[in-house]
């Protein structure tokens, strides 16, 4: 029996999940919408992945990153549960050892990753503007009446971008309206909004940063060729862009969890009922709030309380 390791990143927006062979390649993948239930969604995911492995393989080892993590990891017994920073690294470099920037545009957030000889030097996060984001993205493509996944290709057919204000998700929206009744074409109006994409990332994400190539881009943005082409131009640098870019957090805290003391992943998890039970401690001045996780009905895990009093 070959052993395997599992990965999964759970965002706001989707959730991803990789199993890897000892060589770490690629053997089960999947990417679903979260739809604001990370529980579901990962029993979704775990179903999907175990369909696709085959009778030769276990999974001795299993680690959670992204928004819901902790969560996540709690439910699975996972033997490593890190932040996105660290798993998008790991999970690069294993591919890719060479690249020095990585830059990362999911559903609701964004990232840049600095890379020098192998160790995270610099990094940051964006989780408040959404006008850099695959949210703002999609929901310009439904006031333009075509499919996001068709934005990339209509913005290369473009010859005059259309200029459009960059700083925030309500400036571009009036300004995307405004150029539309001024009779400005739907292919610049979609190459103008992938270069505003890029232009409020570097300007806030990537501000101040050494960006030096080879550089990666990553997260589902990744996948629009317009975005892609307007950071080649910005940054005057060719833009790696993986085949699962997506999944390169999963990949990470997969390869993380590999090199953890192994234990066999049950995929009977996904007949199991899962709770989460919230509630505010008023033992005293700092009203905790308590997050517990029940399994069948018994208590799994809880956290939140500051003075670890309440379980």
């Amino acid at each position: 029996m070959n052993k395997a390791y599992m990965g999964i990143d759970i965002g706001s927006i989707s959730t991803k999940g990789v199993i890897l062979d000892e060589s770490y390649n690629i053997i089960a993948h999947d990417y679903l919408w979260t739809e604001g239930s990370p529980i579901e969604a990962v029993k979704k995911l775990i179903k999907v992945l175990k369909k696709q492995l085959t009778n030769n393989y276990k999974v001795i080892a299993v680690g959670t990153t992204g928004s819901a993590r902790k969560l996540v990891g709690t439910l699975l017994g996972a033997n490593a549960i890190k932040n996105e920073i660290t798993a998008h690294a790991i999970g690069t470099l294993t591919i890719n050892p060479e690249v020095k920037t990585i830059l990362e545009i999911g559903g609701q957030d964004s990232k840049i990753i600095i890379i020098d000889n192998g160790v995270v030097i610099d990094y940051a996060m964006n989780t408040l503007c959404a006008a850099g984001t695959g949210s703002f993205l999609s929901s310009q493509a439904k006031r333009l009446g075509v499919n996001v996944e068709d934005f990339g290709n209509i913005a290369l057919t473009s010859k005059n971008p259309t200029k459009l204000a960059a700083r925030c998700t309500v400036f571009a929206e009036s300004d995307l309206v405004h150029k539309a009744q001024i009779g400005h074409k739907k292919e610049d109006i979609i190459a103008g909004l992938c270069n505003s994409v890029v232009i409020n990332y570097l300007n806030n994400v990537g501000k101040g940063k050494n960006i030096k190539g080879p550089i990666m881009f990553q997260g589902g943005v990744s996948k629009n060729k317009g975005v892609t082409k307007a950071f080649e131009k910005e940054l005057e640098e060719d833009i790696i862009v993986h085949e699962y870019g997506h999944l390169m957090g999963a990949i990470g805290v997969a390869v993380i969890a590999s090199k953890k003391e192994e234990k066999e992943f049950d995929f009977n998890i996904e007949d199991s009922e899962f709770e989460t039970i919230g509630k505010e401690c008023n033992g005293c001045a700092n009203n905790c709030e308590i997050i517990r996780v029940l399994k069948n009905k018994e208590l799994l895990d809880s956290w939140g309380s500051k003075c670890g009093k309440v379980a």
